[in-house]
C-alpha cells in the first residue's frame, strides 16, 4: 500500500525538505480529520486524499496543491472550518480546499442541475486561483480509478459526466496525461465489454507489429545520428476511446486504424525540430496536406508540435509528432508545466504562455455564467465550447485570433470584444465585403465594420457556433426586448389612462407602490414590461391604478368613457412589435394592433380575416397608426396571372429593379399550357410605392390579374 514516506521520498526529487514537511503535516491533519471514516472499498479514507497527492506528485506540482489535495475533503466530510485550515496552513491553501470541496451539502431535485451548480462554483474557484481545476482533476482521476466498488447504474452516470466535463477541461487545460486516463476509463465505466475486446485486441496487435515498428524507428534514429541531430524517438500509442472513436466516426475496421505507425521525436531545441522535420521528410515521402506546424501557432490550451503524416515502406502511413523537451512537458502537464519548471529556466515563457491562454478561457467563461440565463444554460454553452477543432484567422493589425472550425464573422466579432459583437454591422474578409454569416477559414484577415446604432440580430442565433457569441447575443436581445417591452407598456398604459381622463404623470410614486404591492411586483418596470408582453391586461391595471389615485371604485358602466387617438408606430420597433405575416401591413393601410401573450404588439391590416373573432374585444384590439417618418423596407405578397413565356423572370425582376423594389421570394406555378401563376414577396417602402409598382406591372400586355394576398 502507497504510503506518506513514499510520498515524501518522490518529493525529494524536485521540493525541498521544509515544503515537504508541511505537505506530512496536512497529511497527519487529514489522517485525524478522517479518523474512523472508510472508503466503499473498505479501505481507510485518507488513502483517496493520499492517492490524489500522489497524482499531483507525477506532475510535479507545487507544495500547497499537495496540501490542498491532502485536505480537499475535510471541510465537506468532517467537522472541520475553512477558518480552521486557514490557521493551521495558511489562507492560500484554505482559499484552494474550498474551491475543491464539492456541493454534497445542497441537494437538487434535478442531477443535471446539480452537476451544473457544481460546474458553475468550480469555475469561480478556477478564476481565484487556476490550481483548483488540477487539484479537482486529480481528484476525479482517482475516483474514476476506484468505481469498481459502485453500482453499474452510478459507474455510467459518473463516467458520462467526466467525458463531458472534466476530460474535456483537462484537454483544454492541455493536460493530456489526466484527459486520456480519464478517457479510457469512462470509456470502461460506459462500454465495458467493447473496451475489453479493443484492449486485447491492442495487445495482440502490438506484439505482431513489434519488429515493423522497431524497424521504423531504427531508420529515424539512424538518420538522425549521420545528421548529427540529437533526438530520441518514441513510439506512440493510441488510447481505447480514440480507437473506438475512429471506428465509430470513420466507420474503419480495428486493422485500418492500427495500421497507422505513430511516433514522437524529442529535440533539444526548436530549431532542431525544423531540421528533424526536413530530414524525415527526405527519408518518407510526406503526404500532402497532412502537415501542421503548432510551434508558430500553438492551440489555446498551449500545445505547441509540428505534426506530419509520411508513406513508410509498402506505403504504410507514418504519422511524426517533433517537438522539444519542454514541449512534451507542456503536452503532457499543461498549465500544470508552470510548476513543473523553475523561473530562471529557458522554458518559462512557453509555461507562463499556456497558463495565460488558460486564463483567458476561464475569463470568458466567467463572462458567460454572468449571461446565461440559468445553470443548465450555462453548462451547454461551455460543452460547445470545451474543445471544437481550431482555426486560425487574423485581426487588420496581425494578431492571431483562434476560433472553432465552422465560426463565422459574429463569432470573430465576438471573441474581439462583446461590444464590437453587438454593434457590427458589415465586415470585410481580406478586404472584400462578405455577409455576417460567412463560415471563416484560417489565413483570412477580418475587419469588422461597426455602427453607434447596430443590434445584435435575433437571425444570428441560427448560424453562430461559439459559446460566447450566442450567450452574449441572447443576453443582448433580453435587455433589448426588456426596455422595447417597457416602451410599449408605458405607452399602452398612458392611452388607458387616458381614456379616464387622466395623464400618466398624475400617478403618483406611493399609488404605483400600493398597486406593486398588491400585484406582488418588484418595481414599475416589471409591470410595464408584462403589460408591454400582453401579460398584463392594460385596461385593467389602468381601471385598478385610477381607483387607488382617486380613492373610489369606478362605475363598472364607466369602462370606456371616451376613445382617445391611435398608438403611433415607426415600424422599427423590433422585438415587442411584430408584423403579422398572414396580412404583411404596409404604412398607409388602415392598422389595428392585437396583443399577443408573451409578445407585445402584432400589427395587422384592419381587414385581416384573423382578427375577425378578437373584433369585440377592445382589451386585445386597438387601433395604430403609422408615423410620418418611416425609412424601411416592408414585405407584402402579389399573386401575378401571366402568360407564360420564356425570360418571364428576367423581365419581372428588371421592372421591380427600376421601380425601386427588391424581390425577397418568386415562385411560379403553371396553371396549363399558356398560363402561369407568379408568387412574388417584395419589399417596398409603403403603399404608394406598391401602387406604384403594380401599375408598370398592368402597362405589360401579357400580364392579367394582380392580386395583394391578404391571408
Amino acid at each position: 500500500m502507497f504510503t506518506i514516506d513514499d510520498l515524501s521520498d518522490r518529493l525529494g526529487g524536485y521540493l525541498p525538505a521544509e515544503e515537504i514537511q508541511q505537505v506530512r503535516r496536512a497529511f497527519y491533519y487529514a489522517e485525524q480529520a478522517h479518523d474512523g471514516q472508510k472508503r466503499r472499498s473498505g479501505e481507510p479514507y485518507v488513502t483517496h486524499p493520499l492517492a490524489v497527492a500522489n497524482i499531483l506528485a507525477n506532475m510535479h506540482m507545487d507544495h500547497q496543491s499537495l496540501m490542498a489535495a491532502m485536505l480537499h475533503d475535510v471541510i465537506e466530510d468532517t467537522g472541520v472550518s475553512k477558518e480552521a485550515l486557514s490557521q493551521q496552513f495558511g489562507e492560500p491553501v484554505a482559499e484552494l480546499v474550498d474551491g475543491v470541496s464539492k456541493l454534497t451539502q445542497i441537494t437538487f431535485e434535478d442531477k443535471a442541475v446539480a452537476q451544473a451548480e457544481n460546474f458553475q462554483k468550480m469555475v469561480l474557484a478556477m478564476s481565484r486561483d487556476i490550481r483548483v481545476i488540477i487539484v479537482k482533476l486529480a481528484d476525479r482521476l482517482h475516483n474514476m480509478r476506484t468505481l469498481g466498488a459502485l453500482r453499474p447504474d452510478k459507474k455510467r452516470r459518473i463516467a458520462r459526466e467526466t467525458l463531458e466535463i472534466y476530460a474535456r477541461v483537462a484537454s483544454r487545460l492541455g493536460i493530456n496525461t489526466i484527459r486520456v486516463e480519464l478517457e479510457d476509463l469512462s470509456f470502461q465505466a460506459i462500454h465495458p465489454m467493447r473496451a475489453e475486446r479493443i484492449k486485447r485486441a491492442v495487445a495482440s496487435a502490438r506484439g505482431n507489429r513489434r519488429s515493423a515498428i522497431r524497424q521504423v524507428q531504427n531508420a529515424i534514429q539512424s538518420r538522425l545520428d549521420e545528421h548529427g541531430l540529437k533526438g530520441t524517438v518514441i513510439g506512440r500509442q493510441k488510447h481505447l476511446l480514440s480507437i473506438y472513436r475512429k471506428m465509430r466516426d470513420q466507420r474503419k475496421s480495428f486493422a485500418e486504424i492500427m495500421d497507422v505507425f505513430g511516433f514522437r521525436i524529442i529535440a533539444d531545441d526548436v530549431d532542431s525540430c525544423y531540421r528533424i522535420l526536413g530530414m524525415v521528410h527526405n527519408l518518407y515521402k510526406p503526404v500532402p496536406g497532412r502537415f501542421k506546424d503548432y510551434i508558430a501557432i500553438p492551440k489555446a490550451n498551449g500545445y505547441q508540435s509540428l505534426h506530419t503524416t509520411l508513406f513508410g515502406a509498402s506505403g504504410m502511413p507514418i504519422e511524426v509528432q517533433i517537438r522539444t523537451r519542454e514541449m512534451e512537458a507542456m503536452a503532457n502537464n499543461g498549465i500544470a508545466a508552470h510548476w513543473l519548471y523553475k523561473a530562471g529556466q529557458t522554458d518559462k515563457p512557453i509555461a507562463e504562455g499556456s497558463r495565460a491562454r488558460a486564463r483567458q478561457w476561464v475569463k470568458g467563461l466567467l463572462e458567460m455564467q454572468r449571461h446565461a440565463g440559468d445553470s443548465l444554460e450555462f453548462i451547454e454553452h461551455v460543452k460547445n465550447d470545451l474543445f471544437p477543432d481550431d482555426i486560425y484567422v487574423f485581426t487588420p493589425k496581425g494578431d492571431i485570433m483562434e476560433l472553432p472550425q465552422g465560426a463565422t464573422v459574429v463569432d470573430f466579432s465576438y471573441a474581439v470584444h462583446t461590444e464590437i459583437g453587438n454593434s457590427c454591422i458589415a465586415c470585410r474578409i481580406d478586404r472584400h465585403l462578405a455577409p455576417l454569416s460567412s463560415r471563416l477559414e484560417s489565413g483570412q484577415t477580418l475587419e469588422i465594420i461597426t455602427s453607434p446604432g447596430g443590434k445584435p440580430n435575433l437571425s444570428w442565433l441560427n448560424f453562430v457556433v461559439t459559446a460566447k457569441a450566442r450567450s452574449a447575443i441572447r443576453h443582448a436581445l433580453k435587455h433589448r426586448q426588456h426596455t422595447e417591452a417597457v416602451q410599449l407598456g408605458r405607452r399602452l398604459l398612458t392611452k388607458s389612462l387616458a381614456e379616464f381622463d387622466i395623464n400618466f404623470e398624475e400617478i403618483t410614486e406611493a399609488t404605483m407602490d400600493q398597486l406593486l404591492s398588491e400585484l406582488d411586483l418588484k418595481d414599475s418596470d416589471t409591470l410595464l414590461e408584462a403589460i408591454g408582453l400582453g401579460n398584463r391586461v392594460t385596461h385593467v391595471i389602468a381601471r385598478h391604478l385610477v381607483e387607488l389615485h382617486r380613492g373610489e371604485a369606478i362605475d363598472g358602466d364607466a369602462t370606456h368613457p371616451a376613445v382617445h387617438g391611435p398608438i403611433t408606430i415607426s415600424g422599427t420597433e423590433g422585438l415587442v412589435i411584430k408584423f403579422a405575416r398572414c396580412c404583411h401591413p404596409l404604412p398607409g393601410d388602415p392598422v389595428v394592433g392585437h396583443l399577443s401573450v408573451g409578445k407585445g404588439i402584432v400589427v395587422h391590416r384592419a381587414e385581416c380575416r384573423n382578427l375577425q373573432e378578437l373584433k369585440g374585444d377592445p382589451e386585445k384590439l386597438f387601433s395604430l397608426s403609422w408615423s410620418d417618418d418611416i425609412d424601411e423596407d416592408f414585405p407584402v405578397a402579389l399573386r401575378l396571372e401571366v402568360e407564360g413565356r420564356r425570360g418571364l423572370v428576367a423581365e419581372l425582376a428588371g421592372l421591380i429593379t427600376d421601380a425601386d423594389a427588391n424581390i425577397e421570394r418568386i415562385g411560379i406555378e403553371e396553371r396549363d399550357a399558356r398560363l402561369a401563376i407568379v408568387n412574388l414577396t417584395l419589399l417596398v417602402r409603403d403603399r404608394i410605392h406598391l401602387a406604384r409598382i403594380i401599375k408598370r406591372l398592368r402597362n405589360l400586355s401579357h400580364i392579367g390579374k394582380i392580386t395583394r394576398l391578404g391571408n
